[in-house]
């Protein structure tokens, strides 16, 4: 085995070192004190071309430039007369014919055979040298001066040196740090992460950068910080991997800002979506269900919504909340599988609190109930009343609130929120966004309240102007139908009537007050009375007419109405037909032939400055006559001329009875909710029986 020269091993060393030592090529030799070279390693070869037989035994001044000075020799036997040390730059000329700036560093080396000083050289091609004290200086100054954490690791992940910066993030001096992994020191960081991190940028040599450590350190034990990670990977010149620089910076502050700015960005899109969603059907029931359905999981994990009880029926509100407070569950989300809902009463299901629950008591202050730490002693208030609250935090329930719901001053029920996921518990940020959220489905559900009271209430009063008893003259057969709006604001002023009239005629009225609810009701009332009354005075229609405006007329507000007005004499089939702006009969003869009558259409009531024009027709015993309001025929999307055609064909179907008639339209042309009320009159005309003489 043969021996390797010790400046071989040297350089061997130096190069897989690596680092600034590895990329530095230093030239060693020794001289007698009188400058005779003595001893010209390997690295000097290198540096300046020469081997050692061309330079050993030479002069150490006879390798510098042709032009430089000469004093080299007396400087260097200056050294090793006085015993110090020298450090310089000089100029050499390469064996290959040009010049070489190099840095030198010459000590004196005592040698005993001689009895006098010998001088030891190093010798670096000083632009590397500058270069490489340079970048050292830099490098230091920034390790010792930067804000930034920075932190020098090995490649098993164990700190080698830390910057100040560092040490005070992480709570712990450099050399508590150095020969340790994170993983030892930090437990309550998220050191598995960041070393998995770091290990992918010392197998693939691309920055891992901006990864998040969280957790705590001993620098501020009582606080998560936040940092942004780095990691570059070291390399020797040969590019093999020895380490990795880590850089760290507490962002914190900013993680927290954005966390806020984030967080406010979701409370306004689920308020804008809570406006866009809860009350538009003006129905009690879905409201609740969507305020449920609209807080979980962004708000919690599970919500209840009751109503008082007196409300959910449609009464009035109670006399008051001494006695206790009876609810009536009308929301709930998750509404199924989970062992929290699970506990909690199903969907419309009444629930009774005593007066000092507090349930009751959330409800009568108007004010939010808030536990943030649910746990035995927080929840023993409600466990004396009732066992779900132990039975909820066995589930895992660890923060609660109540929120009642107050429209217009009303308190109409309490929303609850619980939160079983881990993290942080309810607070004021959650208590605010809960009441905006409850006080915008309260307000719906009080809508939804009153308008169904309005619908209820309109309802009842154009039933109870419609013709309870018609009672046809003798050669006619009628049957009808009143069919309200699906939706509440669509229940309007629609009727119909049957008024026998001298010389056994009869008059078919059918009427449509345009507008909705209460008012549309009450119109459609002083119209059917006005006609009434002037149909037994046995007036022209025409004149009636007339009459009709001027009670339209009497209004403090204006209003519009379509009017049909059909007398009918059936002992000849004769019938005078009078329109005002109301869609025109349909006839059905008895040979089967279906059609729509035309007529002059005329103006609605109410427009005024109008002549009002009457159509004579004689219709085929045993003809029918149908009167409809536009709710039949009209519908959203439809063509008015195909609805038209649907209605006649109907009509030329085999039927049985009147009564089948008007069922049959009624399911056929209108097979779902209708939009507008549906008012229907079928008149089948007989001449009577000749009386005997």
């Amino acid at each position: 085995m043969s021996e390797q020269p010790i400046e071989e091993l040297i350089s061997v060393a130096a190069q897989q070192a690596g680092g600034w030592l590895g990329s530095l090529a230093v030239a060693q030799v020794a001289t007698a004190a009188d400058g005779t070279v003595v001893r010209w390693n390997h690295g000097a070869q290198e540096l300046l071309g020469y081997a050692p037989p061309q330079v050993v035994g030479r002069h150490i001044s006879d390798l510098l430039h042709p032009g430089a000075d000469r004093s080299l020799g007396r400087s260097l036997w200056e050294t090793a007369s006085t015993g110090r040390g020298v450090m310089g730059t000089v100029t050499a000329w390469h064996h290959d014919d040009y010049p070489l700036e190099l840095e030198i560093w010459a000590c004196p080396v005592p040698d005993r055979r001689r009895g006098a000083s010998a001088v030891l050289i190093f010798a670096a091609e000083a632009h590397t040298t500058r270069r490489i004290r340079g970048t050292s200086a830099v490098w230091d100054g920034l390790f010792a001066r930067s804000p930034v954490g920075i932190g020098l690791l090995d490649t098993e992940l164990r700190f080698l040196r830390v910057n100040p910066a560092l040490e005070e993030m992480n709570g712990l001096t450099e050399s508590a740090h150095v020969g340790r992994r994170l993983s030892e020191l930090l437990p309550d960081v998220n050191a598995g992460e960041i070393e998995d991190a770091m290990r992918q940028a010392l197998a693939f040599g691309e920055p891992v950068l901006d990864r998040q450590r969280t957790g705590r350190t001993p620098a501020d034990p009582d606080h998560e910080h936040v940092w942004s990670c780095s990691y570059v990977r070291m390399e020797d010149p040969g590019g093999r991997p020895i380490g990795v620089v880590a850089t760290l910076v507490d962002v914190t502050a900013q993680h927290r800002d954005h966390v806020e700015a984030e967080a406010g960005r979701r409370r306004l899109a689920l308020l804008s979506e809570a406006s866009s969603r809860m009350g538009a059907s003006l129905d009690m029931e879905r409201t609740a269900q969507e305020l449920a359905d609209l807080a979980v999981p962004q708000l919690a994990d599970a919500v209840t919504v009751d109503i008082l009880d007196s409300l959910a029926r449609g009464d009035e509100p109670g006399p008051g909340l001494a006695g206790g407070v009876d609810v009536r569950r009308l929301g709930k989300a998750p509404l199924a599988g989970t062992a929290i809902t699970r506990l909690l009463a199903p969907l419309g299901r009444t629930l009774t609190f005593p007066a000092h629950a507090p349930y009751t008591q959330a409800i009568k202050a108007r004010q939010p109930y808030l536990i943030a730490h649910m746990d035995e002693q927080t929840i023993a208030p409600a466990a004396r009343h009732s066992a779900v609250p132990a039975q909820l935090l066995n589930k895992g329930v660890h923060s609660f609130m109540m929120v009642p719901l107050v429209a217009r001053d009303l308190v109409l029920g309490v929303a609850t929120f619980c939160r079983t996921r881990p993290g942080a518990p309810y607070g004021s940020e959650d208590i605010t966004l809960a009441g905006e959220l409850t006080t915008r489905a309260a307000v719906s559900i009080d809508n939804a309240r009153l308008y169904q009271h309005e619908h209820e209430t309109a309802v009842v009063l154009q039933r109870s102007m419609l013709p309870q008893h018609l009672t046809p003259p003798p050669g006619i057969e009628i049957a009808h139908r009143y069919l309200p709006a699906s939706d509440i604001n669509e229940v309007g002023g629609d009727w119909y009537d049957v008024l026998p009239l001298p010389g056994g005629k009869a008059a078919l009225a059918i009427g449509d007050v345009m507008g909705h609810g209460i008012a549309a009701a009450a119109v459609m009332g002083r119209l059917s009375a006005t006609v009434r009354a002037l149909s037994r005075l046995d007036m022209p229609p025409v004149a009636l007419m007339y009459q009709l405006e001027a009670t339209l007329a009497d209004l403090a507000e204006p209003m519009l109405a379509t009017f049909l007005y059909v007398v009918c004499d059936p002992a000849t089939g004769h019938c005078t037909i009078t329109r005002a702006g109301h869609p025109p009969p349909a006839v059905l003869e008895p040979d089967g032939r279906a059609y729509i009558l035309p007529t002059a259409s005329g103006v609605p009531l109410g427009v005024g400055g109008v002549d009002f024009t009457t159509t004579e027709a004689t219709f085929p015993a045993g003809s029918l006559l149908v009167l409809y309001t536009d709710g039949l025929i009209e519908g959203r999307g439809t063509d008015l001329d195909e609805r038209f055609g649907d209605l006649i064909r109907l009509l030329t179907e085999p039927q049985t009875s009147l009564d089948h008639v008007c069922d049959s339209l009624i399911t056929r042309l209108v097979p779902g909710s209708a939009d507008d009320d549906i008012t229907l009159l079928t008149a089948r005309v007989t001449p009577p029986p000749a009386k005997s003489p």
